[in-house]
């Protein structure tokens, strides 16, 4: 028993016990979306793949703002970018996300953390189809940060996204 308990002593001193990745659920529907890179908890392999009532168990949150896309107000609903980061544990704070029609930009992770972007799954109240930017848009309340309703941030706005991989 003794050497239990310096065991415990060293995996403390070591700053815990060895990094695993923790299982999440496997979806059951087809995947949306994936997710890559320095992520602790995963689904496949050293990936975490999700379908549609996945994302949606990890929370939906909502707002309305107007876009450079669409005519007027509209409103979206989805999961927030921050709240699925946390779910799938990343180490990094570099984001390359990546589009069906293979369309990538670099984000920055913490950004996230006072952003509430939304990964969209409805628009409107209709589910986001491929035809229609979908199945996930990420999607920015442009309306109330006025600091982000510019050009350059109208980049971030990645439609058709398919994966995400934290570096």
């Amino acid at each position: 028993m003794k050497w239990i308990a310096c065991i415990a002593i060293v995996l403390l001193a070591a700053g815990g016990a060895p990094s695993r990745a923790v299982a999440l659920d496997r979806p059951t529907g087809p995947v949306i979306l994936t997710v890559t890179g320095s992520i602790t908890r995963v689904n496949d392999g050293d990936r975490a793949i999700f379908d549609r009532a996945m994302l949606e168990r990890l929370g939906k949150a909502s707002f309305r703002t107007s876009t450079a896309w669409t005519d007027g107000v509209v409103e979206f609903e989805g999961v927030p970018v921050k709240t699925l980061l946390d779910a799938v544990g990343i180490r990094g704070t570099r984001l390359r996300a990546v589009a069906i029609n293979d369309y990538a930009i670099d984000l920055d992770a913490t950004e996230f953390d006072t952003v509430p972007a939304l990964l969209a799954l409805k628009m409107n109240g209709a589910e986001l189809r491929v035809r229609d930017k979908g199945p996930i848009w990420i999607v920015y309340p442009r309306d109330d940060l006025p600091e982000i309703r510019t050009d350059a941030n109208n980049y971030k706005w990645i439609w058709q996204l398919k994966t995400i991989t934290v570096r």
